[in-house]
């Protein structure tokens, strides 16, 4: 099995993020040993973002590392234990809210796969980028 970011990448659609995570210089932390849960957002997800919102964030590291911290939590979080969550404190520091009542809502991100496993830990794939306030 692989770790998280070669999880990423071999599933294909996860571009925009591995680029982020590279340029933020995360992947080393997200090939450690963790184990993280990582709510991943699909190209799709960054698409949906305003024009220019990737770029001007591959400009902005700073930015760019609290939006992807705000993506992961601490720990093994399989999407049986998610769904008996209301929130989640993710690695930026900031709670992203759960809502287990229709599937399984993150903040305002539906997961549309969950439990994809990775050596590492799990990667739950979610359908929008998640902002911390």
């Amino acid at each position: 099995m692989a770790d998280i970011v070669d999880t990423a990448i071999n599933a294909g659609s996860f571009s925009t993020l591995v680029a982020a995570v590279k340029a933020a210089g995360l992947v080393d932390t997200l090939k450690g040993t963790g184990p993280f849960t990582v709510f991943a957002p699909t190209d799709e997800a960054f698409a949906k973002l305003a024009k220019g919102t990737v770029d001007a964030l591959l400009q902005d590291i700073p930015k760019l590392k609290k939006i992807l911290t705000y993506h992961v939590v601490s720990g093994k979080v399989m999407a049986a234990d998610v769904v008996k969550l209301k929130s989640a404190k993710t690695v930026e520091g900031e709670d992203v809210k759960i809502d287990a009542s229709k599937g399984v809502k993150i903040n305002n991100a539906t997961v549309t796969t969950p439990d994809v496993a990775a050596d590492n830990g799990v990667i739950h794939i979610i359908d929008t980028v998640l902002i911390p306030a």
